[in-house]
């Protein structure tokens, strides 16, 4: 029997979830399940073991850049050490929403949902990435520059069109401060936004994404039930992460990856073969490893010989050299594409990466691409682990999504009474991942399902292999 779609729907809810399990056979004994059971084994990993020097080093630079992170937001000297020392002891972390605000309902659910998995597993701290190289708005008043507040669309930042269209929240081209505007101009025109206003940090930031880091540490302090700590690494943390790998001449990512060996250039093309066969679209080559951050935007590079290239009216180029690509890091000229995040946040350091609907595909795409790297550079330690990995990427983010979820009152932050997260815990996984909108409106996961119920898509196929599921 057929089942019958709704309106802007590609696939329905059984095709995705059919899918998903097929690929994931753990999902299955999960569906009917207790949300908290699948946010526990999410959240449960081995401690950081490695015989590979190259991935011990790896961790050794990531639980640094936590350290460096956790003392930027304002965490003392034993805290930023508890940080990194319960990366080694559980590394795991969620990488799902983009950088938005705490209160979003599409972050804040997947925050209650990692909360469920922390506290199972009595942890300390709960260590974030978000996206920041996005537009304010991602989709019709969607987006990291856009929150609903009682039935309106309000301009988080109170910005022209032009501006939420086209910029990036990482660029630099501030200030930005908060003002919650409706489309007449007025700031926090209503009790909500109000409210919220007078809690936020009301100074001025170089950057969205860095008001959006303070706003959240400063809700997630007053108004989250929680003594477990928030820990948010963003794209310039990466950044630093990256040039720290490139600093140091004996690193993989230094001596190989861009040193020499045409690593770099072997994955590119291997992401070019991935683009027009069955897994199309999902890795897809929009720069090349890294983008150029221009007056606000991001800007596509493309490695030509020794040469990162931006494309035409720019005219910025850099020499594809560990030093020159560090230097361009540190001074924010270029940020870290999507897959050298997961490089050296995820793959390299063997961190298990809790993602969204299109993360949970793409992810174990992007181990399997740099499986090809590692082969011609000859890292077969590495390699080797890798290979033996316990499912390092899973589907983490909008696995709870209730149809009536109201943020502000689940929390209580107009004094009323805040819904007591069992609630949420004792639902199952079918119920609390609602709609499953995100996958069923998007055309790339109806073509994945149509493939895999027609068997050219499988658990056993070669591009899948890295998935460790």
């Amino acid at each position: 029997m057929t089942a019958i779609r709704k309106a802007g729907e590609h696939c329905s809810t059984a095709d995705v979830r059919r899918a998903l399990s097929a690929l994931m056979p753990h999902l299955t004994y999960y569906w009917e399940r207790p949300l908290r059971d699948y946010a526990s084994v999410a959240h449960d990993v081995k401690k950081f073991h490695s015989e590979s020097c190259a991935r011990r080093h790896a961790m050794e630079l990531l639980c640094r850049c936590v350290k460096r992170a956790a003392r930027r937001s304002g965490y003392d000297h034993d805290e930023a050490q508890s940080a990194s020392l319960q990366l080694m002891a559980s590394p795991v972390l969620q990488t799902g929403p983009h950088c938005l605000l705490l209160i979003e309902p599409d972050a804040f659910y997947t925050h209650l949902f990692s909360l469920l998995g922390l506290n199972a597993n009595s942890r300390e701290w709960y260590i974030t990435y978000h996206a920041s190289t996005v537009s304010f708005a991602e989709k019709a008043k969607k987006g990291p520059g856009w929150l609903w507040l009682e039935g309106e669309p309000l301009n988080v930042f109170g910005l022209p069109r032009g501006q939420m269209d086209s910029f990036s929240i990482c660029g630099s081209n501030g200030p930005y401060r908060f003002a919650f505007s409706n489309a007449k101009g007025d700031p926090a025109p209503n009790d909500s936004a109000a409210h919220l206003l007078s809690e936020l940090p009301s100074d001025e930031f170089s950057s969205a994404a860095d008001a959006i880091r303070a706003a959240n540490q400063t809700l997630w302090r007053g108004n989250l039930p929680s003594p477990i700590k928030l820990l948010q690494l963003d794209d310039f943390d990466i950044a630093d992460l990256v040039a720290d790998h490139l600093d140091d001449a004996g690193s993989w990512m230094s001596a190989r990856f861009i040193g020499g060996g045409k690593v770099a250039e072997s994955i590119l093309d291997a992401m070019d073969r991935l683009n027009i066969g069955s897994w199309q679209g999902w890795v897809r080559r929009t720069t090349d490893l890294f983008w150029r951050l221009e007056k606000g935007r991001i800007v596509p590079l493309r490695l030509q010989g020794n040469t990162l290239r931006a494309r035409t009216p720019s005219s910025f180029a850099v020499s594809f050299r560990p030093d020159r690509i560090a230097a361009a890091l540190r001074q924010r000229a270029i940020v870290p594409s999507l897959y050298t995040v997961f490089l050296v946040l995820s793959i390299l350091p063997g961190v298990r990466a809790l993602g969204g609907c299109r993360q949970t595909i793409y992810y174990p795409l992007m181990r399997y691409l740099t499986a090809i790297g590692l082969e011609r550079s000859g890292n077969f330690d590495l390699l080797s682990d890798l290979r033996g990995d316990d499912r390092p990427g899973l589907w983490g983010h909008r696995v709870l999504k209730p149809a009536d979820g109201y943020p502000f009152q689940d929390i209580g932050f107009f004094g009323e009474a805040p819904r007591p997260l069992s609630e949420y815990a004792e639902m199952p996984l079918v119920k609390s991942s609602g709609d499953l909108a995100s996958f069923t409106g998007d055309p790339i996961w109806a073509n994945l399902s149509e493939q895999i119920a027609n068997g050219v898509i499988t658990s056993g196929s070669t591009e899948w292999q890295l998935s460790g599921s």
